[in-house]
């Protein structure tokens, strides 16, 4: 592939990563100025999700029940549509649950990198205090999120509008980089 072909797959695509771009920081000024009803709505997404995945893995257990893991398969589709039921007739339990999890992968999150801080500084390694601190922060959100459940709920969307809001930023940015950037070579 050449530098002009090259250019002409960026100016023709350019524009994916600006819509990709936009609809980030749409989604992320919809976390930060209606968390409730974004909550909800992941909810909701999930709960489809899983619903579909589980027909998929019921599908897939049935049509190869002459195997020996159809069963596995079998489980999984009812797994998934169980929770997917769950989260669409039951949001505040799933967002409650959700959180929960979320604050549990932190704390163990957490401990595993002090252990791992501690085993850096014996063999020498200068970033074991980063690694001890990002351990302690990732271990006090944890117990912050077991302790107030609904207020993690909101930080947690907050957070994720923010970092929506900043990755949609850098892509339309860089969308209009690769368009003048294409441009330039065109002009040459």
């Amino acid at each position: 592939m050449t530098s002009i072909d090259a250019g002409r797959a960026v100016k023709a695509l350019w524009w994916l990563v600006l819509i990709r771009g936009v609809l980030a920081v749409v989604f992320g000024l919809y976390a930060l100025f209606s968390p409730e009803a974004a909550l909800l709505a992941l909810v909701f997404v999930y709960g489809f999700y899983a619903i579909m995945d589980g027909v998929a893995a019921l599908a897939v257990g049935f049509r190869h029940r002459r195997t020996s893991h159809w069963g596995w398969h079998v489980a999984q589709g009812v797994v998934s549509l169980v929770a997917g039921l769950i989260a669409l007739f039951w949001p505040g339990p799933t967002i409650f649950a959700l959180v929960l999890i979320i604050a549990v992968w932190s704390i163990v999150l957490g401990v595993s990198q002090i252990i791992e801080a501690f085993t850096a500084r014996k063999h020498g390694s200068s970033s074991w205090v980063w690694l001890l601190v990002g351990g302690i922060v990732a271990i006090v959100f944890g117990i912050t999120l077991l302790a107030s459940p609904a207020a993690g709920a909101l930080t947690l969307l907050w957070v994720i509008g923010l970092f929506a809001l900043v990755f949609g930023v850098v892509y339309i940015v860089w969308a209009f980089r690769l368009r003048q950037a294409v441009d330039a070579i065109n002009t040459l």
